[in-house]
């Protein structure tokens, strides 16, 4: 029996749970391709499946891992999209039982695949998947971004943050973005955010206010659990959209009255309770603007699969801990 190294964990807990070494290489089913896996990137959600923190079931040993980039190793039987050679990108493994990515190679349903532009490293488009497709999900069918509008989302240094900010400027609509510090609000401007509020030391809402001559945003992006719904409605414009697609456990308050005088219209989704067909949707325009250099990873740590419970120890300390030592994605490759 061949065998492949990966990162992979029995029972779930915190980072240290996460072990490295040798499992059997998989074989591609119907429908699957094998991935020899060149880059991987880390998630919140894979550290909070990790933590058993979201219960799903997982196949023991499992690994962990949503995003991949790599090379098409072996095709299954009544494979159609694929062949051995092609570059390929993707995400939506290691959740609703299937394996994931941190491994240096990964069987995946080619429906979860898009071909990776010639111009475009592994490492880049791991980086972009989940945050990219979880981005364009929310602007584009849950909100109906349109270009001249203005969208508001927290973050715009983080993973979906970033991919809001880019994914606006690239249609011709304006971002305004937070950030904690001078140094991600150079980076936030540089990536497209055309007004940039440190909510360390500014009121956001005024100056979201402000900036739009007292009219309001179209599309408020959350990325953050919600807390205060009033400021949200507050800084809407009418006939806004609110996305939201974070915090499990919020239980804001709603302000009714100003939110249907206003016309508002709230969406929440979760990225991998869309179709494929939805997902292919969005990296179709992705591989446009990656191709065209209109949308780029932002990298803050690049780290070998051996060290996977450190980068999960990590990305928990900026995640959940907001420990701020962390301005884009952790890539992991084998």
């Amino acid at each position: 029996m061949k065998t492949m190294k990966a990162a992979f964990f029995e029972s779930t807990g915190g980072p240290e749970v996460i072990q490295y070494g040798d499992l059997p290489i998989p074989e591609p089913k119907s429908g699957e391709v094998r991935v020899k896996i060149g880059a991987a990137s880390l998630n919140p959600i894979d550290t909070y499946i990790r933590a058993g923190m979201v219960a799903m079931n997982l196949p023991k040993p499992f690994i962990p891992g949503c995003d991949l980039a790599g090379t098409v190793d072996a095709v299954g039987p009544d494979t159609k999209r694929f062949k051995v050679g092609d570059r390929v990108w993707g995400s939506n493994q290691g959740l609703l039982g299937r394996q994931g990515t941190f491994a240096e190679y990964g069987c995946v349903h080619e429906d979860f695949l898009y071909p990776t532009p010639a111009n475009v490293a592994d490492e880049d488009a791991a980086a972009l998947a989940l945050v990219g497709i979880t981005a364009h999900l929310g602007l584009f069918q849950c909100a109906g971004l349109k270009s001249g509008e203005t969208v508001f989302v927290n973050g715009g240094t983080g993973g979906v943050g970033a991919m809001v900010v880019q994914m606006a400027r690239a249609i011709g609509a304006h971002a305004i973005t937070t950030v904690g510090s001078a140094e991600k609000a150079a980076v936030a401007r540089d990536l497209g955010a055309e007004l940039v509020i440190n909510y360390k030391s500014e009121d956001v809402i005024a100056k979201v206010k402000e900036n739009s001559q007292g009219n309001g945003v179209n599309i408020w992006y959350e990325t953050q659990p919600p807390s205060d719904l009033d400021k949200t409605i507050d800084a809407m414009a009418r006939r806004g959209r609110i996305i939201v697609m974070a915090g499990r456990g919020a239980r804001p308050v709603f302000p009714n009255g100003p939110f249907y005088v206003k016309g508002l219209t709230l969406v929440g989704f979760a990225m991998f309770n869309m179709t494929t067909d939805e997902q292919r949707r969005c990296a179709e325009d992705m591989n446009r603007w990656m191709s065209e250099k209109k949308l780029r990873a932002l990298i803050g740590k690049k780290m070998r699969f051996s060290e996977a419970a450190a980068a999960h120890q990590l990305q928990e300390e900026n995640t959940l801990k907001k420990a701020g030592t962390l301005t884009g994605k952790i890539v992991l490759v084998p």
